[in-house]
């Protein structure tokens, strides 16, 4: 079944990642920001996730591109990427359509297809790009079990 809502996201700071290439880089990359926040005494807190700016359908997966967020408690400092490709920005409150995907990542793409029928639908329209953000642990959870909530940033038409 397939259930969806538009929601206010809280605003948050996050440590990000930029990348590009293959997103099978994705458990390398958190464990190099996850590492880099340790290392910058910061605190990680609640749910990890991902912004892709490029779609698998527009280019190949080499010339992905996409960042990783690690969300920070208290009020960190903003920071430029170092040469690590790390920094720390501020990410303010928006309005999200949001629907919850239960599987294996590499089949989302239908989630994405019916949230985006959906978007439009409800007199909405897609104003950025698609989050994922991350409820399962791939070491202690099963595939088939992951549970990924994909956000669109939406305004009302």
């Amino acid at each position: 079944m397939f259930d969806a809502n538009i929601k206010q996201t809280e605003p948050t700071t996050v440590a990000f990642l930029s990348m590009r290439g293959p997103y099978s880089q994705i458990p390398e990359g958190y464990g190099h920001l996850y590492g880099w926040v340790a290392s910058h005494a910061l605190t990680p807190t609640g749910m990890p996730s991902a912004i892709y700016l490029t779609s698998p359908d527009d280019v190949p997966d080499e010339d992905a591109v996409w960042e990783l967020w690690a969300p920070l408690a208290g009020q960190p400092e903003l920071l430029e990427p170092d040469e690590d490709g790390i920094g720390v920005r501020h990410i303010p409150k928006k309005t999200v359509a949001s629907a919850m995907y239960k599987g294996p990542y590499e089949e989302i793409g239908a989630t994405y297809e019916a949230l985006t029928k959906w978007v439009e639908g409800h007199d909405y329209s897609i104003v950025g790009p698609p989050e994922e953000v991350y409820f399962s642990d791939p070491e202690e959870v099963p595939r088939s079990e992951y549970l990924t909530e994909v956000r669109f940033p939406v305004t009302k038409r």
